[in-house]
């Protein structure tokens, strides 16, 4: 099975309730933290995971990635959280392979 079809069909899919939280500074990103037990396995280079993702119904391809504190995060783009930001609470689904 080739790369692209894997992302197709997802091994697991994991459901919770994130608070969404901006990096501080300018141009800061907003990111959904992943709690561990729905974290999927680092599959890739600077700990790196690939995922379908998809925050309040918006759904995209993307990836988490784990902090050296071992905290995994979802970079949440302005177009999957609408007027939400920091502080803020999402519903989050993951699709991934193990």
């Amino acid at each position: 099975m080739c790369h692209s079809q894997s992302l197709l069909m997802p091994s697991i899919t994991t459901r919770f309730r994130a608070k969404l939280f901006r990096m501080p500074g300018k141009g800061g990103w907003t990111f959904a933290p992943v709690p561990k037990r729905h974290a999927p396995p680092v599959m890739h280079g600077w700990g790196r995971s690939s995922v379908v993702a998809s925050v309040d119904g918006y759904k995209w391809k993307t990836s988490v990635w784990r902090e050296k504190s071992g905290r995994t995060l979802l970079p949440v783009p302005k177009a999957a959280r609408g007027k939400k930001g920091d502080g803020d609470t999402v519903m989050v689904r993951l699709e991934f392979n193990v």
